[in-house]
C-alpha cells in the first residue's frame, strides 16, 4: 500500500490527505454504484430475453425443450441456430473493443457503452433462465453478493500488498477461457466441474485484487489532479469489478444450481 501512503503523505496544489480521502469515497461509490447499474441491467435483459424466447402455447413454437415449455422464433435464432456462437462470444469481443477503444472516448460515452456491454452480456447469459430453476438462480446471485461484498471489502482494506497476485490470475483466466473452449467439443462433465471450481477460486481472487488496484491507481492520479483520467477509471474499475462477479456468478451457478 505505498501509493495510498505516499498520497497522503504529500500535498499538490493544495490537494491534502483529507481531500484525498473525500475524493477516494467519491471514486469508489462511482465505481461500485456504476457497476451495481450494469448488472441490474444484464438480468434483467437475461430475464426478458429468455421470456420472449420462451413460449408455453404449442401453436407459437419453433421447437419444443421441456414437458411444456418451447423455444420461440427468437429462441430457436438466439439458442439453436449458428447465431448462438456470435452471442457467446460478443461479450469477450466487446469488452476487447472497448477497453482499446475508451481512450478516445468522453466518461459520458465510455459509460453509455458500459450499459450497452452490460445488456449484450444479459443476452449472452439469457439461457441461464431455461436451464436453472429460478430459484437457484436467485439463491446463487445473493451467495455471490455477499461474497463479492467480503473479497471486495478485504481488498479494499488490507494493509497487504496483493498486487503481486495479477499476472497468476491473468494466467489463470487464460487457461479457463481455453479449457472452457475445448470442453464445448468435449463436452465432458469432469472438465467442466474442474473449471468451475477453478473459476470461483480465479475471479474471487480478481475481485480482492482489482478492488485494490482500483484503489491505488485512483490515489497515484489524484496526485497529479487528472480529472479526465479519473472519470474513464471509475468506469474501468466498475467493468473490471462487474466481469469478476458476473464471472463468479456463472461458475457457482455451474456447481450450486439446480437444473430445470
Amino acid at each position: 500500500m505505498a501509493e495510498y501512503n505516499t498520497a497522503r503523505a504529500g500535498t499538490r496544489a493544495g490537494v491534502g490527505s483529507a481531500q484525498i480521502d473525500e475524493g477516494l469515497r467519491a471514486h469508489m461509490n462511482k465505481v461500485y454504484g456504476t457497476m451495481s447499474i450494469g448488472t441490474f441491467i444484464t438480468f434483467l435483459a437475461a430475464w426478458a430475453i429468455s421470456g420472449l424466447a420462451t413460449t408455453t402455447d404449442p401453436s407459437a413454437a419453433a421447437a419444443q425443450i421441456g414437458a411444456d415449455t418451447y423455444l420461440t422464433g427468437l429462441g430457436q435464432a438466439i439458442y439453436a441456430s449458428p447465431l448462438r456462437w456470435v452471442i457467446m462470444f460478443a461479450p469477450l469481443i466487446f469488452v476487447f473493443g472497448f477497453s482499446a477503444g475508451i481512450n478516445r472516448m468522453s466518461a459520458a460515452t465510455a459509460q453509455t457503452v458500459f450499459y450497452a456491454f452490460a445488456a449484450v452480456m444479459g443476452l449472452s447469459i439469457s439461457s441461464i433462465f431455461l436451464v436453472f430453476t429460478g430459484y437457484s438462480i436467485v439463491q446463487v446471485f445473493l451467495v455471490t453478493s455477499i461474497a463479492f461484498a467480503g473479497l471486495s471489502l478485504w481488498g479494499y482494506t488490507t494493509k497487504k500488498d496483493i498486487s503481486g497476485w495479477g499476472s497468476f490470475l491473468i494466467m489463470g483466466v487464460i487457461g479457463l477461457i481455453v479449457a472452457s473452449i475445448i470442453n464445448i467439443f468435449l463436452a465432458s462433465p469432469a472438465i467442466a466441474f474442474a473449471v468451475s471450481i477453478l473459476g470461483v477460486l480465479i475471479f474471487a481472487g480478481l475481485t480482492a485484487y482489482d478492488t485494490q488496484q482500483i484503489k491505488n491507481e485512483y490515489l497515484e492520479h489524484a496526485r497529479h489532479g487528472d480529472s479526465e483520467w479519473l472519470g474513464k477509471s471509475a468506469i474501468m474499475g466498475a467493468l473490471r469489478l462487474y466481469l469478476d462477479f458476473i464471472n463468479m456468478f456463472m461458475f457457482l451457478l455451474q456447481l450450486l444450481g439446480n437444473r430445470e
